[in-house]
Formats: C-alpha cells, structure tokens, sequence
C-alpha cells in the first residue's frame, strides 16, 4: 500500500492531451503556465512528462487550489520544466501536468520544492497519497509567442 511518502510512479502515454488507457480529459482550470519558444524548437523538446491526480479531503478543495496556485510561483524557478499545469477535473479532483525535454528535467522536478512541498501537505490536504504517473509525450501544440495574449 502507498504511502504519501512513497508513490508508485505508472508508466502511462498521453496521446493528443489523454491518456491512453483511460479516459481522462484535460479540464484546465484558471492556473496554467506556458513557456512558449518557437513552435518547431519546443515540440522538439518536450518529450517526458508527469501526470498527477489529487483527490481533496472534504472540505480541503480551496486550500488545495491555493496549494496548485503557489505552485505555480515554483513552477516559475524551475529552468527543465519546460511547461506545467494546475487542472480541475471535478469539485474535489485537481491534477497537474508538467512536461520536460528529458529525464534529468524530470527528476530535478520530481526531488524539487514542488514535489517536497505536496509531500509535506499531503496528509493534511488529500483523502489519498497523490497519483504520480510517468508520461511520454507524443505530440504536443504548444502557441507561439504571438499567439500568447499576456494581461
């Protein structure tokens, strides 16, 4: 059995934003961020990635989107994770999604602040240890920088 501390991580696929296998769908919330590079370079780049599903306690839905929110702000400080998104799949279901150019992007992340942080506020936010997948990105639209309209 899991423990919040240690999680197996699956292997999974995400083909054109699902999984393979399962039929979750991609339902962005508000909190989302995208690095954007020219189109041709950062599809060339992003080919690993992390799929995590949260499931909040009762009552604990706010604190986590809070959680997801301050995450971005790290997000921001990791130069390998190329893109990462905080998801609201339903009224208490959160997930994020982050993508990297390679393995050591991905591990740097997976032993960075974020990942001690949901650790740490773990028992006290989810009904259960957080989901933890490992993804192979197979093809990815990500815009270009004038596509991106910036408030």
């Amino acid at each position: 059995m899991n423990t919040h501390g240690k999680n197996d991580i699956k292997d999974g696929i995400v083909v054109n934003g699902a999984i393979v296998g399962n039929p979750l769908v991609f339902i962005l919330s508000a909190i989302a961020r995208i690095r954007a590079y020219s189109a041709d370079k950062e599809i060339a780049m992003l080919k690993l990635g992390l799929l995590v599903r949260l499931e909040a306690r009762a009552g604990k839905e706010q604190q986590v989107v809070e959680f997801l929110n301050n995450g971005l702000a790290l997000a921001n400080q990791e130069p390998m994770t190329a893109t990462w998104f905080a998801l609201r799949l339903g009224p208490s279901t959160f997930g994020v999604f982050d993508a990297f150019a390679d393995e050591a992007g991905r591990q740097t992340h997976l032993n960075g602040p974020i990942a001690k942080a949901l650790m740490t506020h773990a028992p006290d936010l989810l009904a259960a240890p957080p989901s933890i997948e490992r993804v192979e990105v197979l093809g990815a639209k990500l815009p270009s920088a004038d596509a991106l309209q910036v408030k």
